[in-house]
């Protein structure tokens, strides 16, 4: 956690210093911003997070042992992929929920595979975006190219899990 800290300290001076020799750039006007931005998630972050663990003391413990857990191998994979594909909204709805399933006994492997068919997949997002601005070829295509990722994701952890 701490290099990730410090990388973004980095990152962020050297954007200062590359910002400070553009004239057109107000120092004022990007904090400005950049206090806009943060303030909604001073109060989403927390929010959630708390759902979260809500919700992980309300999802019965056994059921994502039994369907998504370490044990559940390939099945629990496929299952992960596809339910990934529907989980709902964004990353204040869906990291939350996936904590929870974690902490309710979720797999890593069927973690990543969720994981991965949310970022991929996200059927709301085709619905909602991709169908009516890409069309329906474009929609296809990426599909038929996205669709194995998740189980290839979750297989691959499970491999790698093998070996740590």
């Amino acid at each position: 956690m701490l290099s990730a800290y410090i990388t973004l300290i980095i990152v962020l001076v050297g954007l200062a210093l590359v910002a400070q020799r553009k004239p057109e750039v107000s120092h004022k006007e990007v904090m400005s911003q950049a206090v806009d931005n943060t303030l909604p998630l001073l109060f989403r972050i927390p929010a959630a997070i708390l759902a979260g663990s809500f919700l992980a003391e309300l999802i019965p413990r056994e059921y994502i042992i039994a369907l998504l857990g370490e044990a559940s191998g390939l099945a629990g994979i496929l299952l992960a992929s596809v339910l990934g594909g529907f989980l709902p909204g964004g990353p204040m709805i869906a990291f939350p929920l996936l904590l929870a399933m974690f902490k309710a006994g979720m797999g890593t492997p069927q973690l990543i595979a969720l994981l991965t068919g949310w970022l991929l997949l996200a059927f709301h997002r085709i619905v909602a975006y991709e169908l009516p601005m890409l069309g329906t070829e474009f929609v296809r295509h990426r599909l038929l190219v996205c669709l194995p990722l998740p189980v290839i994701a979750g297989v691959a952890a499970q491999s790698v899990g093998k070996w740590l």
